[in-house]
């Protein structure tokens, strides 16, 4: 993989994912996020490696910026070969108090911008390329789920269904997509939706793991919703 673009490369999972690939090797790393600032973190690695980091501040639950953000890609002469739709939004509450509204804006974050984006990056990727999406063991049929988490968990149950389909679709194109079902990492997202829990994995370690999967993964798996969690069964 040679450029590889994350969504919410701004915190957590995706800050440190950034960060690794950098050091990794990877020759170009667009990090996505609302923010525009460029995390100190990932400003360090491409002064230490001498790697090639663009940031790119949007939204991804508007149509009307991954466009743009394509055309971006297209002026920049970057040919993305990975994708990691990291991003994710969490939301914590009992079934029948859930609004519309806010079911409506877990699904547009966590399904439909990396539909979205995916489909609007496609004509761009080459041979070999290969979409990583990161959903959730409360998405995996027969894991143990969590009261409150319904709408978020059906999120991701979505994205992981949509892996398979991509992934059969696009055999004859050799893009691979795979799906990493993550449990608890500690990441700000987690420790808001959980005050005072302690997950067992660290962002950079989580995001090692993700990093190295996004560079070899596609060789040995396709269509594939693999498990990483230590604690959910």
């Amino acid at each position: 993989m040679a450029n590889i673009i994350v969504t919410g490369a701004g915190s957590g999972i995706g800050r440190e994912l950034c960060r690794y690939l950098l050091e990794s090797g990877a020759h170009t790393v667009t990090g996505i996020s609302r923010s525009r600032a460029v995390p100190a973190e990932i400003q360090a690695a491409v002064c230490a490696e001498g790697a090639v980091y663009h940031h790119y501040p949007m939204d991804i639950t508007r149509y009307s910026d991954i466009r743009a953000f394509r055309e971006w890609l297209v002026a920049s002469h970057i040919v993305p070969d990975g994708l990691v739709n990291n991003a994710g939004m969490m939301l914590r509450r009992p079934f029948e108090e859930i609004t519309p509204k806010e079911a409506e804006e877990v699904l547009q974050v966590n399904f439909l911008a990396p539909f979205m984006l995916i489909q609007d990056l496609l004509p761009l990727m080459p041979r070999g390329s290969h979409v990583v999406n990161i959903t959730s063991m409360g998405g995996v049929n027969g894991s143990v789920k969590f009261s409150g988490l319904s709408i978020y968990s059906a999120s991701k149950g979505a994205l992981s269904v949509l892996t398979e389909v991509l992934a059969e679709e696009l055999k004859e194109r050799d893009i691979r997509v795979n799906a990493l079902a993550l449990g608890a990492v500690q990441t700000p997202m987690l420790e808001k939706t959980f005050p005072g829990y302690q997950a067992p994995v660290l962002p950079r370690e989580m995001a090692k793991y993700t990093g190295d999967f996004v560079l070899t993964g596609h060789r040995f798996f396709n269509g594939k919703v693999l498990q990483v969690a230590v604690t959910t069964p």
